[in-house]
């Protein structure tokens, strides 16, 4: 994450040494030069480290230092002072002052105190600010990899994981793409610097600009106070642009330069930030259509789309569903108190013919949900869901196609388009038929199918389907 640090002193050889002392690649100094109103401003700012001339703050009150400890992330104080007063040192530190120095220091020495003060900071960062956790744990092996798609695929992503370039990762709603993400930032260079993830359709478009690239006081109505955005707190590590072909078109500009010039600027500010981030993006959307009807840049596009990884869909890799199905029962098992030990050959080959329109999150829901309706310690076809164990030939309208029932015009039509025409004919029927079933509730329908609301909106507008309809 970038640290602020702002700096009150006298004269402007101080105030040189001061930045040339602490401008590094994880720092922004900013000089505050009106001192009458610089009490007032540290409010509105975000900072970490705040250097003020001891002149500055009232005796004996030191009302100001109090203030600034109470605010919600208040940022370390170190007070310079040309007077060796022991009483008033005791007393500042009392008050809330990480330490008092004297400006007459060396460089070496004031350097050396400033940056200690720094580290301390950086290792407090977690607890002061709700930065999304990586997955320390996430390596490559994570993978099941029994089927061809899966060893094919996880050849490439160490290769991948060890470059610095940004990495656009492709593939259906709920293949793991995310997980995909905290796997390569575990297994490269940045694996100790932060992992910031965020959803570009979850968000409203006026709130995406702010959360991705902070803003200044008063930027807009409500914005008291200065803030850190993602690519902030990303700085030295990996930012995640989950369901990237959702972002507005202004803000794809914004984050074309940030590609370019390795810069962000705030929201309502005038000074650029230099970040140094990895980014990494997610969609299931086929970008290329999108560049095509002008709805995602071609600019961007390619500068995303430096190494692009397509995670398969679970149908494709149908062999790895045992031992996944495994893993599932032995990681949930704890953590919703069941005591399933297995499942039965009947219920797995069920599971292996099914069409996974959800992938990998649809399977870890289905297993989570037979665990929990086992009456047994061993999960069964009666512990399945109907639509695996009985599918109904509009709901396996996929499976048709694999059996060898093909129409004569597809086998005129081009692989990609002919994937897209039979993938959207499935989807259709699959969330009518949720739809249906759920009696018109999306929540329950977003839930089974393992997608989030503003997913199953987006797709039912795409389809022409309303919950009207269903209830």
């Amino acid at each position: 994450m970038l640290l602020h640090i702002l700096i009150a002193v006298d004269g402007p050889e101080l105030r040189r040494k001061l930045r040339k002392l602490l401008t590094k690649k994880d720092t922004v100094v900013e000089i505050l030069k009106d001192q009458k109103k610089f009490w007032k401003r540290i409010p509105r700012k975000t900072s970490d480290l705040l250097i003020a001339s001891r002149h500055l703050i009232a005796s004996p009150t030191f009302d100001e230092i109090y203030d600034v400890k109470e605010l919600p992330d208040a940022p370390l104080v170190v007070v310079l002072s040309e007077e060796e007063n022991e009483e008033d040192r005791v007393q500042l530190i009392a008050a809330g002052c990480e330490t008092v120095l004297s400006p007459q220091l060396s460089q070496r020495k004031l350097g050396s105190a400033l940056n200690a003060i720094l580290d301390k900071r950086r290792k407090a960062t977690p607890q002061i600010v709700t930065v999304r956790p990586k997955l320390a744990e996430a390596e490559i092996s994570d993978f099941v990899a029994v089927s061809p798609a899966m060893q094919e695929f996880v050849k490439v992503v160490p290769r991948v994981a060890k470059s610095n370039s940004s990495v656009l990762i492709l593939g259906e709603t709920g293949v793991g793409k995310e997980r995909l993400a905290h796997v390569l930032h575990a297994e490269s260079s940045r694996k100790d610097g932060p992992f910031i993830a965020i959803h570009c359709g979850a968000l409203p478009e006026s709130l995406l600009e702010s959360e991705l690239f902070g803003h200044e006081q008063g930027a807009f109505t409500g914005a008291t106070k200065s803030r850190r955005g993602c690519f902030e707190l990303a700085h030295q590590g990996t930012i995640f642009l989950d369901e990237i072909g959702e972002m507005p078109l202004h803000l794809q500009v914004k984050l074309l330069r940030v590609l370019e010039d390795k810069q962000i600027r705030r929201v309502g500010g005038e000074k650029p930030i230099p970040v140094d981030v990895r980014i990494m993006a997610a969609t299931n959307r086929d970008l290329e259509e999108e560049v095509k009807a002008k709805q995602f840049r071609r600019d961007l596009y390619y500068r995303l789309n430096v190494v692009s990884l397509t995670v398969p869909p679970l149908r494709d890799r149908s062999d790895d569903i045992p031992e996944l199905v495994e893993s599932y029962i032995e990681y949930l098992g704890p953590r919703i108190g069941c005591e399933v030990s297995g499942i039965t050959d009947e219920a797995v080959d069920a599971l292996c013919k099914y069409f996974w329109p959800g992938n990998v999150r649809e399977l870890i829901n289905v297993i989570e949900r037979a665990m929990l309706l086992c009456e047994d310690n061993v999960i069964t076809c009666d512990d399945l869901p109907r639509s695996i164990t009985e599918p109904e030939e509009q709901v396996t309208a996929g499976k048709a196609y694999q059996e060898g029932v093909w129409p004569d015009e597809l086998l005129n039509t081009p692989l990609k388009r002919a994937r897209k025409s039979v993938l959207e004919k499935f989807e259709r029927s699959y969330l009518a038929n949720l739809l249906r079933s759920t009696g018109g509730r999306m929540d329950k329908a977003a839930k089974r199918a393992g997608i989030d609301a503003r997913t199953l909106f987006e797709k039912m507008k795409q389809y022409g389907l309303s919950k009207r309809d269903f209830r």
